[in-house]
């Protein structure tokens, strides 16, 4: 078959969608070699390597109006480029497809990540509220199947846009595959001194907006500074909800505690911080994982730590023990009290750590590259 990719996000996302996107892609191109995938990006950048598969291509707007208006082209023009190459099955990879595809003829399946600006409206901005509504339900209803990547994510297409479970696949995805390697204890060292990473920490990694709850992190790491010095080491940036948290560790005396990487110029410029091909080194050094989301559509970087073979403390709703399973230590994303009790328990209790760590080697084997390309090539084969 012919597969075809909304790809914008493969090349100019580097976070959530953009490594499901890239993932997903190497998976299918890696385990099933037999099928030609094409990449359909308004942008060609360097955030993912297509020349590393023989059968993946890359098809960017070349014909005027298109050219220019690649906004267009990606949300509607692309049909005649599908066309044109024989397109058997269009993936929307994240929440779109284009306006009118079911006069095409060409079978399509959309990624649903999530539907958290419809649980939290008031933490988007209206007019893109009103946009990733349209776009979203758009799919949702002229997709001919719809991929969730959470039971989640499928109870909230169902709630919000009435869409029929018989419609639905959940299809959990993975990591990128670096992260279940074992580093080296010399590039753990090289990587120590080039993030100035203290000797113990423990890591936060997301966006830092207030769905992801740092917040809270900080307040009980003012708990637990009254027995141990142990830092939290920040991978993420954000805007208003940043000066928030940055405001309550100035008033609290924590600025030593907190490391912001992104807020040292140079390492937002080392290519390996910006590929996140340091990371592993960064988390397998980690005391454990804190993510005490309030709402997620899945959370890789629970799923990172997991193959990383660090513990995992995450928050007791959403989709987060889907994520987690058995191996997740789980606490109420809103009580700093109960979340210092768990960052001490990982700490100071050794059978309880080497237990996370062994139940999450195997809760992760769930979500190996194989299994999740699997499952999304299940999905085709209903539709093709």
């Amino acid at each position: 078959m012919n597969i075809g990719f909304e790809a914008k996000r493969a090349y100019t996302n580097g976070t959530g969608l953009g490594h499901y996107s890239r993932t997903l892609v190497s998976s299918l191109a890696t385990y099933y070699p037999d099928h030609e995938y094409f990449l359909f990006t308004p942008k060609h950048t360097n955030r993912f390597n297509a020349d590393a598969f023989p059968n993946v291509h890359v098809v960017t707007p070349q014909r005027f109006p298109g050219s220019l208006l690649t906004s267009a082209w990606r949300s509607s023009w692309v049909k005649k480029d599908l066309k044109q190459l024989n397109i058997d099955i269009y993936h929307g990879l994240s929440h779109e497809i284009p306006v009118g595809m079911p006069a095409t003829g060409i079978p399509s399946v959309v990624t649903i990540h999530d539907l958290i600006f419809e649980r939290y409206p008031k933490q988007f901005k209206p007019i893109d509220v009103k946009i990733y509504r349209k776009k979203f339900s758009y799919a949702c209803k002229n997709a001919n199947r719809v991929i969730a990547i959470s039971n989640q994510t499928k109870e909230d297409i169902m709630s919000f846009y009435g869409t029929s479970a018989s419609k639905i696949d959940v299809c959990y995805q993975s990591c990128n595959p670096i992260f279940g390697v074992q580093v080296s204890a010399e590039e753990k060292q090289r990587v120590k001194e080039l993030y100035k990473l203290p000797d113990q920490f423990y890591l936060y990694v997301g966006s830092v907006i207030e769905r992801k709850n740092l917040l809270t992190i900080c307040k009980a790491l003012k708990i637990t500074k009254q027995k141990n010095h142990i830092p939290l080491v920040v991978i993420g940036d954000g805007d208003y909800y940043k000066k928030t948290v940055t405001d309550y560790i100035r008033e609290n005396g924590l600025e030593k505690d907190v490391i912001f990487l992104s807020d040292d110029p140079a390492i937002k410029e080392i290519p390996a911080y910006r590929s996140a091909a340091d990371f592993p080194a960064i988390y397998q050094q980690a005391v454990c994982m804190i993510y005490p989301s309030i709402f997620e559509g899945f959370g890789i970087p629970v799923l990172e730590a997991l193959f990383s073979a660090i513990p995992v403390i995450t928050s007791n709703v959403s989709c987060l023990p889907e994520a987690a399973g058995d191996a997740g230590l789980y606490v109420d994303p809103y009580n700093e009290a109960q979340m210092a009790d768990a960052m001490q328990q990982v700490i100071e209790n050794r059978a309880l750590r080497n237990e996370l760590i062994e139940k999450g080697l195997v809760h992760a084997q769930q979500f190996t590259q194989e299994k999740c390309a699997a499952s999304v090539m299940e999905v085709y084969k209903k539709v093709s």
